[in-house]
């Protein structure tokens, strides 16, 4: 049985992982792949990408660490979770089945997709799902967002922060309402087309602009930019019933990572943390690491624990 085993290799499930290492735990990762979300990384023409602060530099040396560690990690999908004695099973897509003491969720969130013509092309190159990550590259440029919600919102405010010209295509009335949405109403360089579609995505090597439809309306919404905000969907399905989510499926966490289920542990985009960002990320799961270690020390022991073993 595993001290610890770690359900994801994003940015907080890579972190977990090399803070358990290094806290001496025989600790076993799981994933489908090493980096998750900085593995995409918004390709634009003429851009200064050093404005952006992010975290793939930490996050590409945990990844050269555990792929060095190959022993401390398993490149498979988990199926399924459930209560076993002393702890919890995991049982993976090829079948086979590992035990551990507790477990750190960090299994991500997806981008919910427009599915549109033209979205999988230019996926990444001029078109992404993640405004606040890449907003101080576009001072003076022009920028769309598709969304109606609160996310989306926020994300056009920020961008009207810089940019020349922000065009808000939001497909239903959603939030207008709101305080925020009001405020981007009466910002002169926000432009809200409301319950207009996308219909598809133009460009060249990059994505140029967004075609919009309102009826009998069609504009072609020309943009050095695209951001679709459309939500987020947690991963957290493996949970099952065994750790509160909330409405949105986000698995619910304290201060401390833990989850409604003693041993259970959770981080990152798939919790209801604040801010999808790689850095935050980072930071939960170096969060989460600690305190499955320390869940684990109030743990009983059947019999003496040998100097420089763990049990």
């Amino acid at each position: 049985m595993f001290d610890l085993i770690i359900i994801g290799g994003g940015p907080a499930g890579l972190t977990a992982t090399v803070y358990a290492l290094r806290k001496r735990l025989n600790v076993l990762l799981i994933t489908k792949d090493l980096g998750g979300k900085t593995n995409f990384r918004l390709q634009l023409p003429d851009v200064e990408h050093h404005l952006v602060i992010n975290g793939e530099e930490v996050v590409n040396r945990f990844v050269n660490e555990i792929e060095y560690l190959d022993f401390s990690r398993v490149m498979d999908k988990v199926e399924k979770i459930q209560k076993a004695p002393g702890g919890h099973s995991v049982r993976v897509k090829s079948g086979t089945e590992y035990l551990a003491k507790a477990l750190v969720i960090a299994t991500g969130a997806n981008a919910r997709r427009l599915n549109v013509p033209g979205e999988k092309e230019y996926m990444m190159r001029g078109l992404c799902y993640s405004a606040v990550s890449y907003a101080p590259l576009f001072i003076e440029r022009n920028t769309a967002v598709v969304g109606d919600a609160g996310l989306a919102l926020r994300s056009a405010a920020e961008l009207a922060q810089i940019a020349k010209r922000v065009t808000l295509v939001a497909p239903t009335h959603g939030e207008l309402d709101s305080a925020l949405g009001k405020r981007l109403l009466a910002s002169s360089n926000v432009v809200v087309l409301e319950g207009y579609q996308v219909q598809r995505v133009n460009g060249d090597d990059y994505a140029r602009s967004l075609v919009v439809k309102k009826n009998g309306d069609t504009r072609e919404i020309a943009a050095d930019a695209i951001f679709v905000e459309l939500g987020l969907d947690a991963n957290s399905d493996v949970v099952g019933g065994l750790a509160e989510r909330d409405l949105e499926g986000r698995i619910k966490i304290d201060a401390r990572n833990r989850t409604s289920a003693p041993g259970i542990f959770a981080a990152g985009d798939v919790t209801d943390a604040f801010a999808e960002q790689v850095l935050i990320s980072i930071g939960e799961g170096a969060k989460a690491a600690l305190s499955a270690y320390e869940y684990l020390l109030g743990q009983p022991v059947e019999e003496p624990v040998a100097a420089g073993e763990w049990r």
